[in-house]
């Protein structure tokens, strides 16, 4: 079908023009060069066209070759890095701190007793215990 409508569309050109060349000569004064001549210039008209065409598909073809070597070439690329990623990096969202702090202060020195016992860390709700001898 695309064939036959092709065919129909050459051979109207060509009539077409024929019929401009031949209408440019006054119709009783045609002589079988001036048909020749219209002829020739129809077919050159045609041949033009053809060639044409035939180089906007052959350009388009070496655009879509061009286009898939690309995307070969992006997808080769792309799975190369995804089959060796190499080391990663991660950052921390945290900010670094301006100057180091320990997380906690440190504990207070052991106190020693008298006795030489360890004493144990005094005891913020105790109350003092009374001075000996006296009651009440």
């Amino acid at each position: 079908m695309r064939v036959a409508i092709v065919v129909y569309g050459v051979l109207y050109v060509v009539i077409e023009v024929v019929g401009y060349q031949l209408e440019q000569v006054s119709w009783p004064a045609i002589t079988a060069l001036d048909v020749a001549t219209a002829l020739t210039n129809a077919f050159l008209t045609v041949a033009v066209l053809v060639g044409v065409l035939v180089g906007v598909d052959v350009l388009g073809h070496r655009w879509r070759r061009t286009r898939q070597l690309r995307l070969v070439e992006e997808a080769r690329l792309a799975t190369a890095e995804w089959a060796d990623p190499g080391t990663l990096d991660v950052r921390s969202w945290r900010a670094e701190p301006v100057t180091p702090q320990l997380a906690l202060p440190a504990a207070p020195r052991r106190r020693r007793r008298s006795t030489g016992e360890e004493a144990y860390a005094d005891n913020a709700y105790a109350r003092p215990a009374p001075p000996p001898g006296r009651l009440l």
